[in-house]
């Protein structure tokens, strides 16, 4: 799942972007009002995260921005303001969650998973689970299973894993990968793919009959039921 950061202080936006990351969140970020505006209302996220104040453009105002244009990406607000009526006029402004600094990690990834599964039960076709023939990815309990039997992988094994269900049955290049996964725009030479793909195929191939992550040679790799 894809997310979005806006928060213009360094140290609360890193800590904030690198636990999600590690918590197998793809993230984006900005660190001002006016360029957070332009993701949110042009680029697709599961949820954002916006920091009250901020240069340029306030959080408020980005958030009722995104309403009168009929986004309705849900949005934590974070804010140092924490009386009553600051947390009523950031849902009023179209806020779906207010969080007072500073704050815990655990409650704020809480308050996101709590965020996304209000958004999925709302939406009635949105996607919470990926199916690959018996390999199965429940996006919201950051589980996946395959015939039955529960697969451990690590966050950026799992971001992976999601992205190439979401692509099944497509050849996925390395810089696709490069650039969803590690936010790379160019191939920095590195063995970073053919290592995680390695650890991705032994989990979820190695014990079964049938594999399902294939290696397209010259071209990339493919998720499918059918290795031909």
């Amino acid at each position: 799942m894809k997310l979005l950061v806006i928060e213009d202080d360094r140290d609360v936006a890193s800590f904030v972007k690198n636990g999600l990351e590690q918590a197998g969140y793809s993230v984006d970020s900005a660190d001002n009002g006016k360029d957070g505006l332009f993701l949110a209302t042009t680029e697709s996220y599961d949820a954002l995260i916006v920091d009250r104040m901020l240069p340029g453009v306030d959080g408020l105002t980005i958030v009722r921005t995104m309403r009168a244009s009929d986004i309705n990406t849900p949005a934590l607000l974070l804010s140092a303001l924490g009386e009553v009526d600051d947390r009523v006029a950031g849902l009023k402004a179209g806020g779906d969650d207010y969080l007072v600094k500073p704050f815990a990690f655990v409650e704020l990834q809480a308050r996101i998973e709590a965020l996304l599964r209000r958004r999925g039960g709302e939406s009635g076709g949105e996607v919470t689970v990926l199916e690959v023939g018996d390999l199965k990815m429940d996006l919201l309990r950051r589980e996946v299973v395959r015939a039955g039997r529960k697969i451990e992988l690590q966050p950026r094994e799992f971001m992976l894993l999601e992205y190439l269900m979401r692509h099944a049955g497509q050849v996925v290049t390395r810089t696709m990968l490069l650039e969803a996964i590690w936010s790379y725009h160019f191939d920095p030479q590195t063995n970073v793919i053919d290592v995680h793909i390695s650890r991705l195929r032994n989990k979820i191939d190695k014990d079964f009959a049938k594999p399902l992550l294939h290696t397209v040679r010259g071209a990339g790799y493919r998720l499918d039921v059918d290795g031909g």
